[in-house]
């Protein structure tokens, strides 16, 4: 429900972008979720969770 109310206020992503392929829009908002919740440094965040590294879903919050 709530990403429903997310998707679409986000920009879309330039089609070729060098490197690797982003970190899905979806699962960095549930890591920046997560870190506010869990109230944790974005150094932390733990890579098992499969959100990618706290780095990646700081500079996409910053974005």
């Amino acid at each position: 429900m709530l990403w429903a109310l997310i998707e679409p206020l986000l920009p879309p992503w330039p089609e070729r972008l060098p490197g690797p392929r982003p970190v899905p829009d979806r699962l960095c908002l549930q890591s920046i979720l997560f870190v506010l919740y869990d109230d944790m440094a974005w150094q932390l965040l733990p890579l098992e969770l499969g959100f990618g590294s706290g780095q990646t879903c700081w500079r996409r919050l910053d974005r």
